[in-house]
């Protein structure tokens, strides 16, 4: 088939385009800057140049590249390393989630793709009450602290609009928190702060989380292209959701990082907000049963443990060579 990847260069795009091609399938990877075309050739696919909120040029793109299926990976997270202030950090993802996904949408329509694939996220979005894991069937929440409401908003524009659409099929995949070489909870600038003990346990640290390493949703896209049912949005995370309290620590000492420092709630609320706490005390994760089901989905990396000591491994593998 033919697919089109826009985001291409993004945490998931670098995984994704490979597999794609891998899998016998012929790829066009947009792009914001011509310096990341070279990039897209490297991973395999035919590059194309556009920004994601230019309505005319994702158009054009589009239209040439005639896919069969349209693939929205688009975000701009690559730089964010602080939190505090997470509208700040996510104002410039938003808009691709909500005017982004719009423009992709009616380019992919006009082009006469038969399936469109969304990304979305997994953790924080669910609403706070009753049991720590969440499906897709449970509500998201209905009243996040003030910095999240934006994001929350886009991320909920972004599934109405996609599992809408019957012209392409639309699917959405709620990605958990990513994590990878040079990635997500792994970044340098993340493996940074650990060692220097500047990401604290807020409070009891009894939040869920659920994590996927960036090969893993990967495979679940690719999966999603042949398996996956229109309308339907999918958790994409590992096995093993966790507590705050738990893979905290884990992974600083993964990291050959001193344990984090914990602070009481209410300093972690002058000192990081109201969602940080929120994050650290209160989210819950989600359940991948309906993705390992209906799309046939296995991870490389079932569990956060083996995935980030491996990561771990590769990343001092690499700064020694």
């Amino acid at each position: 088939m033919r697919i089109f990847v826009a985001g291409a260069t993004r945490a998931v795009g670098r995984e994704l385009v490979p597999a794609l091609v891998a899998a016998g399938h012929s790829v066009t990877g947009m792009t914001r800057t011509a310096a990341n075309a070279d990039a897209v050739k490297r991973l395999g696919a035919e590059p194309v140049v556009a920004d994601g909120l230019d309505a005319p040029a994702v158009h054009a793109a589009v239209m040439s590249a005639k896919p069969d299926v349209v693939i929205d990976e688009m975000t701009d997270l690559a730089a964010v390393t602080d939190l505090r202030r997470f509208d700040r950090a996510f104002a410039t993802t938003n808009q691709l989630r909500t005017r982004g996904t719009d423009f992709l949408l009616v380019a992919a329509r006009d082009a006469g793709a038969k399936r469109f694939i969304a990304q979305s996220f997994c953790g924080w979005t669910y609403g706070s009450g009753g049991g720590p894991v969440k499906t897709e069937v449970d509500e998201l929440d209905a009243d996040p602290p003030q910095e999240l409401r934006p994001t929350l908003e886009a991320i909920q524009h972004l599934e109405r609009a996609v599992t809408a659409s019957v012209a392409p099929e639309g699917i959405v995949l709620r990605y958990g928190s990513f994590y990878g070489p040079d990635t997500g909870m792994l970044s340098s600038a993340m493996i940074g702060q650990l060692r220097h003990r500047r990401v604290p346990l807020i409070g009891d640290g009894g939040g869920w989380w659920s994590f996927v390493h960036v090969e893993d949703a990967a495979s679940a896209t690719v999966a999603a292209i042949e398996h996956g049912r229109p309308g339907s949005i999918y958790n994409i995370v590992d096995d093993e959701p966790a507590q705050v309290r738990d893979w905290l620590p884990a992974l600083s000492g993964i990291l050959g990082a001193k344990p984090p420092f914990h602070v009481p709630a209410w300093l972690g609320r002058l000192l990081a907000g109201e969602h940080m706490v929120s994050m650290m005390t209160q989210v819950r994760a989600g359940s991948n049963a309906k993705a390992r089901q209906e799309l046939g989905w296995r991870q490389a990396y079932s569990s956060w443990r083996e995935g980030f000591a491996m990561v771990a491994r590769q990343v001092a593998d690499r700064n020694a060579a």
